[in-house]
């Protein structure tokens, strides 16, 4: 269902963009730089935290890593890490296909500046061989996002 529902938020959103789906796994950043022959950087990677009692989304370049003591000085608190069952009942995703489109209800999507040294950034679509090539800041854009700086 989960890549279902990332195709059906393409195709009200952004018809020209075609969901990728390989017949590699692409669960991790290195797989899925290697699946779609970009730089692991290009893996707009998804994380799903909680902030107090809300749950947000951090994309982020592929290799970079949330710098905790920015997170701490944006939001007040350290970031927390939701376990995979969690991640799949907030985003509707598999870890490994984690992404900000298709949710099942909003989440707040931060995506940090690392991404913006890239023309065109690939993140997961739902599942863990399925995955999207798009301009970072249509990305944004698409899901309501805002630019943060939060990764090392």
């Amino acid at each position: 269902m989960s890549l279902e529902s990332v195709r059906q938020f393409f195709s009200e959103h952004a018809p020209d963009i075609s969901v990728i789906v390989t017949e590699a796994s692409s669960a991790t950043v290195a797989l899925a730089a290697e699946a779609h022959g970009v730089e692991p950087d290009q893996i707009a990677k998804t994380i799903c935290l909680r902030i107090g009692e809300d749950v947000v989304l951090v994309v982020t370049a592929g290799t970079k890593r949330l710098d905790n003591r920015k997170f701490k000085d944006r939001f007040g608190v350290k970031p927390r890490m939701l376990d995979a069952e969690a991640v799949v009942e907030a985003t509707g995703h598999p870890v490994g296909g984690v992404c900000p489109f298709g949710l099942p209800s909003p989440l707040k999507v931060y995506c940090d500046l690392s991404l913006q040294d890239f023309e065109e950034v690939v993140p997961a679509a739902g599942a863990t061989n399925a995955a999207v090539k798009i301009a970072p800041e249509r990305m944004r854009s698409l899901v309501n996002g805002e630019w943060a700086d939060l990764c090392q």
